[in-house]
């Protein structure tokens, strides 16, 4: 395995409340030295929750993207506040965006979007056995939530406004990891 490159040089480049644009200028292992700009991770990581009921669905929200321009279906997901821990986190925003707590949390998988220009990670986390308790949040407005049948997970592609990389892989990853934890057990 090739060696990292050296960091030489890293500068804030534009900053605002939520993001921190940087350059960072690399010196690779064969003397090539390069420029590149990042998205930095700011320290805090976030959580996106699968959401599972008793009866094999789960629970999407909709909710305003603004990157998009557009209300998507997607998963409850949410930066984890500082002191808590990512199940913390996970059993938080669901009860904030969903309208569900969880008394059995699962983590899935860290997940990343775009490393070569951002530092950030989701980690996915299945919820199970929810039960209704609702907490206020930071939205601006209460989010439908869509029920979906994990076992029609193909046709829920279908839908214009679910299309979420991570969300998409995340149920994917859930519905595989259920059908292996019963397919054990029986």
């Amino acid at each position: 395995m090739t060696a990292k490159p050296e960091i030489l040089k890293v500068t804030s480049t534009a900053r605002s409340r939520l993001f921190n644009v940087e350059e960072v200028e690399l010196r690779f292992s064969n003397g090539a030295e390069r420029t590149y700009e990042r998205l930095a991770n700011r320290g805090r990581g976030a959580v996106m929750i699968i959401p599972v009921t008793e009866n094999n669905e789960v629970l999407l929200i909709r909710e305003y993207a603004v990157g998009l321009e557009e209300y998507t279906l997607t998963l409850p997901k949410g930066l984890v506040d500082p002191g808590e821990d990512e199940h913390t986190a996970a059993d938080r925003e669901l009860k904030e965006e969903a309208g569900y707590g969880s008394r059995r949390l699962h983590t899935l998988k860290v997940m990343t979007s775009a490393p070569n220009y951002m530092g950030h990670k989701v980690t996915a986390i299945i919820a199970q056995e929810l039960y209704p308790c609702r907490l206020q949040g930071d939205e601006p407005e209460e989010m439908e939530v869509v029920r979906w049948p994990l076992d029609q997970l193909e046709s829920l592609l279908e839908d214009e406004d679910f299309t979420e990389a991570r969300a998409i892989a995340a149920l994917y990853m859930t519905r595989d990891f259920l059908s292996r934890k019963y397919t054990k057990s029986s």
